[in-house]
């Protein structure tokens, strides 16, 4: 069965515009015009991707992602006028997958929730990964840094938890920081110095537990995962 799509938007027009342009391209809708409307459409039939807007009534995007996340990894693109750094940092700190500014061409937004649900789909095609000390487990989003029959869970934002997973598929390889974008926070619209905070934080929390020098810095190009 094509994957479902709920589009969480107030403006009529702009979900009408939406819909049509996901139904083309394969997928199957549904559309909610308020927070609390879309907060209770995903629980009741479990959406494979959310297209949220911010500016909605009832309960406002930015809260419906927060609960979104609080229930799990549905994927979610958010949809917004808001156009400012600020914005863009917020939606990451919450756990988007993707930013959409409006206007926006809907064939783009397509595009991207092919792009987003098909990173969605390939994060969980190996349960466990081990490199070195840790362990990453992608279904229960855990990871744990081990040594001498001691296990050490380290406490990870969504997106540095993305970034360490990312990662750990290819350990000793050098990722740039345009390809960490691309593959784990919202396309065109994060910024460089963003990845190098998160990557910072990651760097700290594995130290932290016992794994240092896993995450190193590879000049010139971006960051290396080792298996120390």
């Amino acid at each position: 069965m094509n994957e479902l799509i709920l589009i969480a938007e107030d403006e009529p027009e702009i979900a009408r515009i939406l819909d049509a342009y996901l139904v083309r391209e394969g997928f199957r809708t549904v559309s909610a015009a308020d927070g609390q409307t879309a907060l209770d459409q995903h629980s009741i039939l479990k959406p494979d991707l959310v297209l949220l807007d911010v500016k909605m009534p009832r309960v406002d995007g930015w809260e419906v992602l927060a609960e979104l996340r609080r229930r799990g990894e549905t994927p979610v693109i958010v949809i917004t006028a808001l156009d400012q750094d600020i914005d863009r940092l917020q939606g990451l700190r919450l756990g988007a997958d993707d930013y959409v500014v409006k206007p926006f061409n809907p064939a783009e937004v397509a595009a991207r929730a092919k792009a987003v649900l098909r990173r969605s789909s390939s994060a969980g095609s190996k349960s466990v990964l081990r490199i070195g000390k840790l362990e990453i487990d992608l279904e229960s989003h855990l990871a744990k840094v081990r040594e001498d029959n001691v296990s050490v869970l380290l406490q990870l934002t969504l997106t540095e938890f993305r970034l360490l997973a990312h990662m750990a598929k290819a350990p000793m390889r050098a990722f740039g920081r345009s390809e960490l974008i691309d593959a784990c926070l919202p396309g065109g619209d994060a910024l460089e110095r963003t990845v190098d905070s998160h990557v910072s934080n990651l760097r700290r929390k594995l130290e932290e537990a016992g794994a240092t020098g896993m995450m190193s810095v590879v000049r010139g190009v971006g960051y290396r995962l080792s298996a120390i």
